[in-house]
C-alpha cells in the first residue's frame, strides 16, 4: 500500500483489492506501460475492455489508475478496467472528426507552461486555464526562459498575464539558473501530481530534466526568427520525482480546441462576469441597450477589448462543440436502434425459416 501512495494513490479513489491497482505511466498507440510503485508492466487491455469501450474517453490515459491482472514473471500486465477519474484534461481532438481526447488524468495541478520570449500568447493561456478548470484540477502559469529576459521585462509580462489570469498562481523560472524552481516546487507535494501543457518549445523537456537532476527528456530550441518551437516529446508520460511528486509531460499543443467548459467559464472571465452582472437590465446584449456596464468598462479602459473579444469567443466556440456532439450523439443513438432493429428482423426470419 505505502508503494501506491508514493505513486499518489488516494484511498477515496475506490474501495479494490489493491494488488490489483497500477497506474498508467505512458500511451504510446495501443501500448501502455503501467507500474504498482514497485514494478514497471508492459500492458495490453483486455478483449472484454475493449468490448465494452464505446468512446475514446473509456481508454486509459497517462495519470490513470487502473484494475489489472499481472503477470509477474514476464513484467507484463492485463488491463481490465479503469478506475474513477478524480480530474481528466480534455480536448477536442485534432483534425475534423468530433471526438474527445484524455491529455491527463488524475492530476492535482496543471503547469500552464509558456516562454517569456515573443511567442507568450495571453489568449492562448486563457483556454488553457477555462480547460483545467473543467478538468478539476488546479491551474498555476509558469513562465520560462526568465535567463532570457531583463528584470523589466519579467515584470511586464507578468503583469499582464495577472490581468488575465485572475486568482492562478504564476511563477517565472529559468531551467538554465534555477531561479523559480524551489517556488515551483510548492506545487510539487509528496504524492501529488502535477500535467505539464503547452506549446511547443517552451520549456515544458528541459523542465522536467531540471526536476529530476538528469537528462531523461530529448530537447531542441527553438527558431530565433519567430521562438516558435519544434515538438521534442512525441508522446505523454508520467516521472517520478526525487521527492515522490509525479510530473507528467505531454506533446506540444499548437492549438487547444476546447470541447467543454460552459461550467467554468465564469472562473476563467470573473471580471467580465462581474461587469455583465452589473448591467442595468438582465437580458442586456452589451450592444446599444442603455446602463450597459460592459459597454462603460470598454470605453473607460476597465476591460481590456481583446479579452472581451476572447471571452465572446470562447462562448461561441463551446456553443458550437457542444452542438456537433449533441448531433453526434443522436446520430449514433439512430444508429444503435437501426442495428437492434436489424438485428431483431434476422432472427425473426430465422425463426421462420426453422
Amino acid at each position: 500500500m505505502e508503494k501506491l501512495k508514493q505513486i499518489g494513490w488516494d484511498d477515496t479513489i475506490l474501495d479494490i483489492e489493491k494488488d490489483n491497482i497500477a497506474r498508467v505511466i505512458t500511451v504510446q498507440k495501443n501500448s501502455y506501460r503501467v507500474t504498482d510503485g514497485d514494478m514497471d508492466y508492459l500492458a495490453h487491455l483486455s478483449g472484454r475492455f475493449l468490448n465494452q469501450a464505446s468512446s475514446p474517453l473509456d481508454f486509459p490515459a497517462v495519470g490513470d489508475w487502473v484494475d489489472v491482472q499481472k503477470l509477474s514473471d514476464e513484467r507484463k500486465a492485463v488491463v481490465n478496467r479503469v478506475l474513477t477519474r478524480k480530474s481528466q484534461f480534455i480536448r477536442q481532438a485534432a483534425g475534423t472528426k468530433t471526438e474527445a481526447q484524455i491529455v491527463a488524468a488524475n492530476m492535482d495541478t496543471v503547469f500552464i507552461v509558456n516562454s517569456l520570449n515573443h511567442d507568450l500568447n495571453l489568449r492562448r493561456i486563457e483556454r488553457y486555464i477555462l480547460s483545467t478548470y473543467e478538468s478539476g484540477a488546479s491551474p498555476v502559469v509558469v513562465l520560462t526562459k526568465k535567463d532570457e529576459c531583463t528584470p523589466d521585462e519579467v515584470q511586464d509580462v507578468m503583469i499582464q498575464v495577472e490581468e488575465i489570469a485572475i486568482g492562478v498562481p504564476i511563477v517565472a523560472i529559468s531551467n538554465v539558473t534555477r531561479e523559480g524552481i524551489d517556488e515551483l516546487m510548492e506545487y510539487l507535494a509528496p504524492q501529488r501530481t502535477a500535467a505539464l501543457l503547452g506549446s511547443s518549445g517552451v520549456g515544458k523537456s528541459t523542465l522536467v530534466n531540471t526536476l529530476l537532476g538528469q537528462d531523461i527528456q530529448d530537447t531542441k530550441g527553438v527558431r530565433e526568427a519567430d521562438s516558435k518551437g519544434r515538438h521534442t516529446t512525441t508522446h505523454r508520460e508520467m516521472f517520478r520525482l526525487p521527492n515522490d511528486a509525479q510530473l507528467i509531460d505531454t506533446p506540444g499543443m499548437r492549438e487547444l480546441q476546447l470541447w467543454e467548459g460552459e461550467s467554468v467559464i465564469e472562473a476563467t472571465f470573473q471580471d467580465v462576469e462581474a461587469f455583465e452582472k452589473e448591467c442595468k437590465f438582465n437580458d442586456c446584449q452589451h450592444d446599444t441597450e442603455p446602463g450597459c456596464r460592459i459597454q462603460e468598462a470598454l470605453n473607460n479602459g476597465e476591460l481590456d477589448e481583446d479579452r472581451y473579444q476572447s471571452y465572446l469567443k470562447l462562448q461561441r466556440e463551446l456553443a458550437y462543440e457542444k452542438r456537433k456532439q449533441n448531433q453526434k450523439a443522436m446520430l449514433e443513438e439512430k444508429n444503435k436502434w437501426k442495428k437492434v432493429s436489424k438485428q431483431q428482423r434476422e432472427n425473426y426470419n430465422f425463426r421462420k425459416m426453422r
